[in-house]
């Protein structure tokens, strides 16, 4: 005869199962939650009395579990975007609002003139610059051509940590994200998701450079001169 201490084990058990089957990291704490929920009923109900060292190591799993849910939804969560960078977030749409927190607290917005040198052929970088507004002019082994707003720069240094392979210059003045190069690596070095989050943004970043190089429509510095 089946009791309910049978039932309840079991549909804890096939909680626990599913949420291991399952990817989405939000479905799969709810479904070990719903399973530690029974588990605990379970202990309380099987003897005579509850069997309180299982009850309290499955209240202190639980708990875990939930903090580990509540961080995910927080993450998730458009409400923790800084206030100051929330006009800038649909440029950064692939990274999550709390991975994009993380990104902009070591950031500064600045303005720069035009004729700013942000990066020097051969020289270090020290800072990472996402163009905001504005155009920066890049000179590279003899060639000329312009960079608008939406683009990383001083990036391939900063992945390689090498010295900077063009000259970038500011050639119409506009606004800046600007990241201490040293700070970013020691943030990286220290927090595993930041370093991912911070990858994957300058990732897609090099991968529109490369699908755009070349590209039928690409404006020269000398032809953009010709524009105006």
């Amino acid at each position: 005869m089946t009791t309910l201490s049978d039932i309840l084990v079991l549909a804890a058990a096939g909680m626990f199962v599913l949420g291991y089957l399952i990817i989405n990291q939000v479905i799969l704490r709810v479904m070990l939650l719903m399973g530690t929920g029974l588990y605990i009923w379970y202990y309380a109900v099987v003897a005579d009395t509850p069997l309180w060292p299982a009850i309290w190591a499955s209240i202190a799993t639980g708990t875990a579990n939930l903090i580990g849910l509540s961080n995910l939804f927080i993450r998730r969560s458009r409400w923790i975007l800084p206030k100051r960078d929330i006009d800038i977030y649909p440029s950064f749409s692939a990274l999550p609002p709390g991975d994009f927190r993380k990104l902009m607290l070591l950031a500064r917005r600045e303005n720069y003139s035009t004729n700013k040198v942000l990066t020097t052929a051969g020289a270090a970088v020290p800072d990472l610059y996402y163009v905001i507004s504005g155009l920066v002019g890049v000179r590279k082994q003899g060639g000329e051509f312009y960079m608008h707003s939406g683009n990383f720069v001083g990036e391939v240094a900063f992945l390689t940590n090498e010295k900077a392979s063009a000259t970038v210059v500011m050639a119409e003045g506009g606004e800046l994200l600007c990241w201490d190069v040293n700070q970013l690596r020691e943030r990286a070095a220290r927090d595993v998701r930041f370093r991912l989050a911070l990858d994957a943004i300058i990732s897609l970043d090099l991968a529109r450079k490369v699908a755009q190089a070349g590209a039928p429509n690409a404006t020269t510095v000398n032809e953009l001169e010709k524009s105006v």
